[in-house]
């Protein structure tokens, strides 16, 4: 017996290297900087094609496709420059200029593309529907963490001292640097806490920017392989001598 399974619209997969460089984090701000420009002018044309699609959406109820794979390859090559650097450490791999999908890099994203979407989603999805992943989000990605001082007056504020905002990303991610740094090991179980995180992020991203009607899951699907993603096709039936709902053969453990 076969079973069908739903899969999310947004994909997001990665596949941790093996032998990560001790040292190379503290210079991959510097490596990153022309991929930083790029992404300033494509993450200003991301918001013009989005104010596009959303008049197109709500007049015709269609995301128009050459706009649609537009920003999803503006997304892909945030994913690569964000899982090479800071948000993730992945990857000693640089990540290349397109916009198109690299098959043998570390990081993958993608979308499916809606044949139709809500006219009616799209006046309230991208504010007002996603506001609870927005609070979410704001201490993974946006520093919702807060350190600070104050004066022991009763009625100083936190701004009369000093304060400074953390991601949860950021702060697992500076952890996993310096167990890297002094053991030249990426901690996995800090690998698939971080990549849940920064796939719930770009899951949001993507319904924020009008692309799917499907309303993320509140799930930190952690690991490089999208547990929230899977095939489309029916399940293959079990090999010829292993009956069925036998238990898969244990992997390799992880070192």
């Amino acid at each position: 017996m076969t079973e069908t399974r739903m899969p999310y619209p947004v994909r997001v997969d990665a596949s941790q290297t093996p032998s990560v460089s001790r040292g190379l984090w503290l210079v991959k701000w510097l490596l990153l900087v022309p991929h930083y420009v790029v992404l300033a002018f494509l993450w200003l044309a991301f918001l013009v094609v989005s104010a596009v699609a959303f008049f197109a959406i709500l007049f015709t109820a269609r995301y128009p496709r050459p706009l649609f794979d537009f920003n999803v390859g503006v997304l892909r090559w945030s994913w690569r420059v964000h899982y090479y650097g800071y948000g993730a450490l992945g990857t000693d791999r640089y990540p290349p200029f397109t916009l198109a999908e690299v098959p043998d890099y570390p990081a993958h994203l993608d979308i499916a593309y809606p044949q139709r979407l809500s006219r009616g989603l799209v006046l309230v999805k991208w504010w007002l529907l996603a506001i609870p992943h927005y609070l979410v989000l704001s201490v993974f990605t946006g520093g919702g963490i807060w350190l600070g001082t104050r004066s022991g007056t009763p009625d100083s504020a936190w701004d009369d001292g000093w304060g400074a905002g953390v991601s949860l990303v950021a702060l697992l991610v500076f952890i996993a640097a310096i167990v890297l740094l002094f053991t030249g090991r990426y901690p996995r179980p800090l690998y698939d806490f971080v990549l849940g995180m920064d796939r719930w992020a770009l899951r949001v991203t993507a319904y924020a920017a009008l692309m799917t009607d499907r309303y993320p899951p509140f799930r930190l699907d952690q690991g490089g392989t999208d547990p929230g993603s899977v095939p489309t096709e029916p399940l293959a039936p079990p090999p010829s001598g292993v009956p069925a709902g036998a238990p898969p053969a244990p992997a390799a453990p992880l070192r």
